[in-house]
């Protein structure tokens, strides 16, 4: 499998090529793009969360409890103290990373059912429940950072179905899929809970209208395919009239110098008047 470095490379490289595209299309405000774009990037390293004692999920739980400790804290009213606010902050943060992460350990293992199309679904819906009812995102911006999401996922569990194959010595490894699967086959009990767990985070989920009317705006496609590539110039130069200029040798030459205008006309592009004398005053 790809190690923890290749996948955050990867991921966030992805995760910037779809953030660039979804600039361009003009469907999100650049102030929520970096919040989409880290859901992205986290959904690119996640499927490796059921590593046992291994840096990744020590730092992914890290992470996690980093991330859920201040969704907390955003979403609490001014009502409580800040004695009370550290509280439940610091409470949040030690019960993921020292207290959930055991748990889940033991209740998992590596390339089970993390590794499945139905987890990724699952973590998307859970996206959109966390931005929308902890972040206090609106609904279409929640269900933008589930899409980034499970591009991410499935960045990952990609990239470790293309690992599993030994191009230099020609063969295919053991593990080739298990990371890339609908489910988990050999647990079904884990499978069946994973797909309760969806449906139940896509049931808790916001409404997709804002989402799905977004996509389906024809008008903002049209634009997105108009701002693919450049429009005659390159970064605001116009490379055609430079190569115009230059010979086969590979020497710039030095444009001749505009003759003054000769009052002929081309047909298309009037003449200019030439500015009459004025009278010698007397």
């Amino acid at each position: 499998m790809a190690n923890f470095p290749t996948h955050i490379a990867v991921g966030t490289i992805v995760s910037g090529a779809l953030a660039t595209v979804t600039l361009a299309a003009d469907v999100v405000a650049p102030e929520n793009l970096v919040a989409v774009t880290l859901a992205g990037v986290l959904g690119s390293v996640l499927p490796d969360i059921d590593l046992k004692d291994s840096r990744p999920s020590q730092a992914l739980f890290a992470g996690l409890g980093v991330f859920f400790a201040f969704a907390v804290l955003f979403s609490l009213d001014n009502k409580y103290s800040v004695a009370e606010m550290l509280a439940m902050w610091l409470g949040t943060l030690l019960a993921v990373r020292y207290l959930a992460r055991p748990f889940f350990h033991h209740m998992s293992y590596h390339r089970g059912i993390w590794h499945s199309l139905i987890a990724g679904l699952f973590c998307s819906f859970a996206t959109a429940v966390i931005y929308y009812y902890l972040l206090g995102r609106h609904e279409g911006v929640s269900w933008l950072a589930a899409g980034f999401m499970m591009v991410g996922f499935l960045t990952h569990l990609a990239l470790d179905e293309i690992y599993s194959v030994d191009v230099m010595d020609t063969r295919i490894k053991a593990s080739f899929g298990t990371a890339l699967k609908v489910a988990d086959m050999r647990h079904p009990g884990h499978s069946i809970a994973m797909v309760a767990a969806a449906m139940f985070a896509f049931w808790l989920a916001p409404s997709t209208k804002t989402f799905t009317d977004g996509m389906l705006n024809k008008p903002m496609w049209t634009s997105l395919h108009q701002r693919m590539l450049p429009q005659g110039q390159w970064f605001g130069v116009d490379w055609q009239n430079v190569a115009r200029w230059k010979d086969f040798s590979g020497r710039t030459e030095v444009a001749p110098a505009p003759t003054p205008p000769s009052g002929i006309s081309t047909g298309s592009i009037p003449a200019p008047t030439p500015a009459e004398t004025p009278a010698p005053k007397e």
